[in-house]
Formats: structure tokens, sequence, C-alpha cells
């Protein structure tokens, strides 16, 4: 279960909710009592990603996938009609 708090409440509260993330737990950050944000514990990926780890599979990247948009998708993603 994640505790809830204010936003006041975590700057003033900052250092014991850091302990209570190292400890495992988990802590809400609410503003007008809705959820915002999230602090979790973090944890270092002991095995650092390696170059090239798709080279041998089946993805492929089309061409021309990075070629403008046609304008009306274009408009689109804009809000424009």
């Amino acid at each position: 279960m994640a505790t809830m708090v204010n936003i006041s409440q975590a700057k003033a509260q900052l250092s014991r909710l850091i302990e209570e993330v190292q400890g495992g737990g988990r802590i809400v950050i609410g503003k007008a009592g809705r959820p915002v944000a999230v602090i979790v514990a973090y944890h270092n990926d002991p095995d650092p990603r390696q170059l090239g780890g798709w080279r041998e599979s089946d993805v492929w990247i089309a061409d021309g996938f990075d070629d403008p948009l046609p304008t009306d998708v274009q408009a689109a993603f804009e809000g424009r009609s």
C-alpha cells in the first residue's frame, strides 16, 4: 500500500519520505487530493545495455520511416482539421 501525501507535506518531510522509500515503501504525492507523482526507490541496473542487441533479429525499419508525415496526418496531430 502506498502512502499519499500532499505537496506541502512532501516538501516538509522529504528526508523522512526518502527513508520510507529506501525501506521498501512507495509514496504518492497528490495535489488537491489527486495523485500526480510517485516516489519509489532507485535501483541501478547492474547490466548495462549492449549496442546491437537486435542485430540478428527480424526487426527492421522501413525505408522512409523518418520522412515527413502527410499533411492531413500532421494536421490531425496538431489538432487542426
